[in-house]
């Protein structure tokens, strides 16, 4: 735990940039009826009473259409985030993403500290089921994994940013990948210019005090 806490603390550094990353699976939902569209307020006219108005009605029936999944990484001392929608997860999938983190999104940087959940996919071994060895073993020697303990993921700060997504964009009904896509890009792209990131004040020493109970007695 203290590892991650420590990770969390240290300064801004463009060529070792701190990146959480994690994933959840989406729901995909349709209509079965075509939702009424919300009504505005009309004020009196001559000979018409006021009408206050009505919002969006759907029926509460929905087909249910398979599921996807969300891949975020989060840089939470600059306040970016970027969202990859996949059909499903797997190893191949991880693999993949760290790739983007190292090629894509941070080509310039030495090492990247990734904050990650401690899953069964979430391994080095990943990229040598994904790419060639040398290929594989170049990516790797580009990342430094620090994983959540267990029972622990809520120290990972993208748990925070699908938190937000879920409230804002994931309960409406989206019924395929390319609506998928789309809205969580948008959701992407007003987070990023709005640089919003996350005050977290969790460390070390407030572990020490709080979770007293799961360090041994000396």
């Amino acid at each position: 735990m203290e590892d991650v806490l420590d990770v969390y603390q240290q300064p801004y550094d463009p060529t070792c940039p701190v990146v959480t990353f994690d994933e959840r699976p989406v729901q995909l939902v349709s209509e079965t009826r075509t939702p009424i569209p919300a009504q505005p307020a009309q004020p009196a006219q001559p000979a018409q009473p006021a009408h206050s108005g009505q919002p969006e009605r759907y029926d509460y029936e929905y087909k249910r259409q398979g599921t996807a999944n969300l891949f975020e990484f989060f840089q939470p001392l600059v306040g970016w985030r970027h969202l990859k929608v996949t059909a499903h997860r797997t190893k191949i999938d991880f693999a993949h993403c760290m790739k983007d983190l190292v090629d894509v999104h941070f080509p310039d940087a030495d090492l990247i500290k990734v904050v990650l959940d401690n899953l069964n996919t979430h391994t080095i071994a990943a990229l040598y089921e994904a790419f060639e060895p040398a290929e594989a073993l170049r990516i790797a020697r580009k990342l430094e994994f620090h994983y959540t303990p267990k029972h622990g993921s809520w120290l990972n700060m993208t748990e925070i940013e699908f938190s937000i997504l879920t409230r804002q964009v994931l309960d409406q009904r989206i019924p395929d990948l390319i609506t998928l896509t789309q809205r969580v890009a948008h959701w992407e792209a007003q987070r990023n210019a709005a640089c919003a990131t996350i005050s977290w004040r969790f460390t070390p020493e407030t572990a020490r005090t709080k979770l007293a109970r799961l360090y041994p007695s000396v």
